[in-house]
């Protein structure tokens, strides 16, 4: 029983005890939760000007990271500046880093440069140079409790360059494509990108070391520029002039003194001695003028008449002629039954037999409609001697006499208009532009002088022109050359690998004496001259030519027209890449870029292969990015110069 008395007092004790307990739990409880949303509060407003610094500030921290940049290339281009000058004076040296600093910094106006600690010396042969600016910040004023004011009213930027005097002179050659798809926005990109690569390079300063740039611009060919054409292609062969022209007759002229007005006409000609099947033809008819300058087969002769039929063997209608009077008419025998007609030179035409000739300006031999029957068109001669050939004017063909003038042009290839059959079998002739094209034979993948071997001539269709932008020689003059480049027009196919070649020929010392002075390139020497090419393109390469025609096997879209035989060099991605290869073993830098190509293409692929080296391959998706990737091979290509 005593236990059974003492254990209910137990429990009630315990419950009493659990009560007080739990009560002091839930009053710390609400205590502590109290406590927690102060200190919250206190916490956030302590940490919010902060966040608000982070946020605001990060705008003035890309600006000085732009501000970096800019203030380095222009640095790095003053000091390259100082080290050229022939000074070694601190002074002289910061009197020519500070102008050309100032002038470099001229784009960048929100740029404030402190001058005085602002330093150009002259270390061993090294020039040394330290420069600071400051920026203005966007969120200098703001003054946050209980930190106070953010940032100073300007942030300081430093930049640090070493140039050793002991430089490379530099050479750079823009191979830029303007084809007919670079039209537009993308072209304005260019125009822009290339100048502000040409601003990088060409320094104020070109002794004792130079900075020179050269132009390609390249699309289905490449214009040398009309001074230098003939001594990179050869010359031409021009024109003969004609000083007579009569059809190939043989045998007397016979009197016409009757012709009828019937199917087949019958032509009464006494004793004329013609046999069946002769060619024969006809002028001076009068009344029955629609017989004359034609040629005729006799048929069913007798000893003074016979019927005509034309050359594909049909009779001769003459019932809706006009009657035949007098006896004006003569018919006289074609020579071998063939109605050529026999031109005389007034010198020496130097054609063959079988060649092809072109013909101009020719009076008279004219056509029922009155069109000329030989001008605008070619044909092949026979029965040449020096002075005299014979051509076969279209069968059928009423051809009035000779007049006067003309002149005859061989149209063989390098002559100035080429005939030849395209691959549909139809002869083509075209003339000779003032581009060029591939190299080709032994020196084909050379920078060989052009007395070593040409260049290919250009034989464009109507819709194949040359383009008008000729290529410019190393220079020294950014004026002309950004004037050039904002000159560029688009137009023709994608012939990048004659764009390769000739960036190549503008940084080679053996094909550039061409221009000589200042335009020819400095000896392959490179502990003395950085030579470097820049090709740029959009497209898939695909113009090749045959004999300076697009060939037949060229890619989509280059031309409709083409000679029947295929590239002279074969594909153009090999001929770009035997190119690239070439002039990487002289010891040429080559960047290249392919704007808004994508990657895994022939095009791509063909650009990577052709870079020095990983780095110097870029795929530009915007005109944004195409300036970024120009600035910075100008950077590069300076930099190469630079220690610092």
């Amino acid at each position: 029983m005593t236990v059974g008395g003492v254990r209910p007092r137990q429990t009630a004790g315990t419950a009493m005890r659990l009560k007080v307990w739990s009560d002091g739990v839930l009053k710390f409880a609400r205590r502590t939760a109290d406590d927690i949303g102060g200190n919250v509060a206190m916490l956030f407003c302590l940490a919010m000007p902060v966040l608000i610094m982070m946020t605001f500030g990060g705008v003035d921290i890309h600006r000085i990271s732009t501000v970096r940049v800019n203030l380095q290339d222009a640095l790095d281009a003053a000091t390259l500046a100082a080290a050229r000058s022939p000074y070694t004076s601190d002074a002289d040296l910061k009197r020519i880093g500070l102008a050309a600093l100032d002038a470099n910094l001229q784009n960048y106006p929100d740029i404030v440069l402190i001058r005085d600690q602002t330093k150009f010396t002259l270390v061993g042969d090294v020039v040394v140079a330290d420069a600071k600016v400051e920026v203005k910040t966007l969120v200098a004023n703001i003054v946050l409790p209980p930190y106070g004011k953010l940032l100073d009213d300007t942030l300081p930027v430093k930049g640090h360059s070493e140039v050793d005097r002991a430089s490379r002179n530099i050479e750079v050659a823009l191979a830029l494509d303007i084809t007919g798809s670079m039209a537009g926005q993308k072209l304005t990109d260019l125009k822009a990108a290339a100048k502000q690569l040409v601003d990088l390079v060409v320094q104020p300063i070109q002794t004792p070391y130079y900075s020179k740039v050269a132009l390609v611009p390249w699309s289905n060919s490449v214009n040398p520029g009309s001074s230098y054409l003939t001594s990179v292609r050869g010359s031409v062969v021009g024109s003969t002039p004609v000083s007579n022209a009569v059809m190939n007759l043989v045998g007397t002229a016979k009197t016409i003194t009757g012709a009828t007005k019937a199917r087949p006409v019958v032509i009464t000609s006494a004793s004329h001695g013609f046999a069946n099947n002769d060619v024969v033809w006809i002028t001076g008819a009068t009344g029955m003028t629609q017989l004359n300058n034609k040629p005729y087969v006799v048929k069913n002769k007798t000893t003074n008449t016979f019927e005509l039929y034309t050359l594909s063997g049909s009779r001769v209608n003459g019932e809706n002629y006009n009657a035949y009077t007098g006896t004006a008419g003569r018919i006289q025998r074609c020579q071998n039954n063939d109605c050529s007609i026999t031109f005389t030179t007034s010198s020496n035409h130097g054609l063959s037999n079988n060649d092809y000739v072109y013909f101009t300006d020719v009076s008279g031999l004219r056509d029922s409609s009155n069109n000329s029957v030989v001008n605008g068109k070619s044909f092949l001669v026979g029965n040449v001697t020096s002075t005299t050939f014979t051509i076969e004017p279209p069968d059928g063909q009423s051809i009035t006499p000779y007049a006067s003038g003309g002149r005859t042009w061989c149209a063989q290839a390098g002559c100035t208009w080429y005939a030849f059959e395209d691959t549909a079998g139809d002869l083509q002739t075209f003339q000779v532009s003032s581009c060029v094209t591939e190299r080709t034979g032994n020196e084909r993948y050379t920078d060989a002088s052009v007395g070593a071997g040409k260049v290919g001539r250009h034989y464009p269709s109507a819709t194949g022109e040359c383009l008008g932008n000729a290529v410019v020689p190393l220079s020294t003059d950014k004026t002309t050359l950004k004037s050039r480049i904002d000159n560029f027009v688009a137009t023709g196919g994608t012939a990048g690998q004659i764009g390769i070649g000739w960036g190549w020929y503008m940084v080679s010392p053996t094909f550039s004496a061409l221009w000589g002075g200042s335009g020819q390139a400095g000896a392959y020497n490179v502990g003395r001259t950085l030579k470097a090419v820049v090709i740029m393109t959009d497209g898939e390469f695909n113009t090749p030519y045959c004999t300076g025609v697009l060939a037949r096997n060229a890619g989509s879209g280059s031309g409709s027209v083409r000679i029947d035989c295929d590239a002279d060099n074969g594909d153009p991605f090999a001929q770009s890449r035997s190119i690239c290869s070439a002039m990487k073993a002289e010891g040429v830098i080559v960047y290249t870029v392919g704007f808004q190509i994508a990657s895994g293409g022939d095009a791509a692929a063909l650009l990577e292969d052709c870079a020095s080296s990983k780095d110097k391959f870029f795929l530009p998706a915007t005109g944004g990015d195409l300036s970024e990737v120009f600035a910075a091979i100008g950077r590069d290509i300076t930099k190469l110069r630079i220690t610092k």
